[in-house]
């Protein structure tokens, strides 16, 4: 008597992708989907004028004297009650244009390098002796030590290993309690997250008052910024910089170790930055924006009206252009718009960017990887991986 054993197909990324979606948003995600099947443009009760399409989106996010970051349903509802009224997530006008003008040159190419080189080196040295060494490493783990330690150096904190995870797990306690579909928080919610930031920028005031250029409080002085604004910048850059790294960055090894691309990453002559954008096209750090009608227009034909509420869908925006490709350009109208676009476009992007190259460059510096082992995480604002394993492939 002969028995076949039959072994089941290795999941594909596109399966990984879902099951990250759905166990993030299990009901908002597949009705994100269902409302987009619908039409670029569709008119959702309670909920709001949902934009799918890539080019309204831009046009949407590019046109604020239609489309306002501080009226009703907007992001100014979630951030004003935690942040105060002056941070650029809940600015528009000459106010946030004045604002974005002086912090213009706070992320340059060179300062996000070396801020990157500095704080990240300890962790990703461990993170490289670790693979090198043949153990198995949590990448979701890493990735939020490695975003507790640029928490550190943004707050002015000392960079002291053991602070790491602890200035991670606050930042990330404030961002859970956002939900897709809601522009607010509770009462109870916004008290305990000005608990904890501000605890967290406590250090920020003080770097602030010392000055100078080694930290990024000290920074925003030079730049002209009063103590408040430097602290409600901090605060902003905490919350909208920290969750975003820590799913992202399993989530392009996944990507990469799926479609069989992290061999080819590791080569030296290699450059990153296409497979990068390109996964950030699939994961999309922001999936849904929020703006609120200032004045009577259209999208796509859609009349809106003062104080409709728009959601951007931008996940869907993005993933409407097909499987992941690193090789195929992203068109003009896509072009980043994960970061936002116009005025608006996200200033910590550079950072963002550099944080990222460093990570993958420790990963693949240790030699060939596999990921062997993952579990999506649960109910979490930014859709990402509770655990990511990652080990050193043998040598057969």
């Amino acid at each position: 008597m002969t028995t076949t054993t039959t072994t089941a197909a290795p999941a594909t990324w596109e399966h990984w992708e879902h099951r990250v979606q759905t166990a993030a948003h299990p009901v908002a995600y597949r009705l994100l989907r269902a409302i987009a099947a619908r039409g670029p443009v569709v008119r959702v009760p309670r909920v709001g004028v949902v934009v799918s399409d890539a080019a309204l989106a831009r046009e949407v996010l590019c046109d604020t004297g239609h489309f306002t970051k501080t009226g009703p349903g907007s992001p100014s509802d979630l951030w004003t009650p935690v942040l105060g009224p002056s941070v650029l997530l809940n600015m528009e006008g000459p106010d946030h244009a004045a604002l974005r003008r002086r912090l213009s040159g706070l992320f340059t190419p060179g300062y996000v390098t070396a801020l990157c080189a500095r704080v990240l080196a300890q962790p990703l040295d461990a993170l490289t002796r670790r693979l090198r060494a043949g153990e198995q490493v949590d990448l979701v783990r890493v990735a939020q030590i490695c975003a507790g330690a640029a928490i550190c150096a943004i707050v002015g904190m000392p960079a002291e290993p053991g602070r790491f995870g602890g200035a991670h797990a606050e930042a990330s306690e404030v961002t859970k309690s956002v939900r897709l579909w809601r522009s607010g928080m509770t009462g109870r919610q916004v008290a305990r997250a000005r608990e904890v930031l501000g605890r967290l920028t406590a250090s920020a005031v003080t770097a602030y008052r010392q000055g100078g250029d080694e930290t990024l409080p000290g920074r925003l002085r030079e730049l002209g910024l009063t103590e408040q604004e430097a602290r409600g910048a901090v605060g902003a850059f905490l919350l909208t910089g920290t969750e975003t790294l820590v799913s992202f960055i399993p989530r392009l090894i996944a990507l990469c170790h799926d479609t069989g691309r992290l061999d080819r990453l590791a080569d030296p002559a290699a450059d990153p930055d296409p497979v990068i954008e390109e996964a950030l096209r699939i994961t999309v750090p922001s999936p849904v924006m929020l703006r609120s009608v200032a004045r009577a227009a259209r999208i796509g034909g859609v009349p809106v009206a003062p104080g409709d509420r728009v959601v951007v869908a931008t996940l869907l925006c993005a993933q409407a252009y097909g499987p992941f490709d690193p090789e195929r350009p992203h068109p003009p109208e896509l072009r980043r718009l994960w970061f936002g676009a116009g005025p608006h476009f996200c200033l910590g992007m550079p950072l963002a960017m550099a944080q990222i190259r460093a990570v993958l460059a420790a990963a693949l510096a240790a030699g060939p990887v596999a990921v062997t082992g993952r579990r999506p995480a649960r109910h979490v604002l930014i859709p990402g991986y509770a655990r990511l394993n990652l080990e050193l492939r043998s040598a057969s």
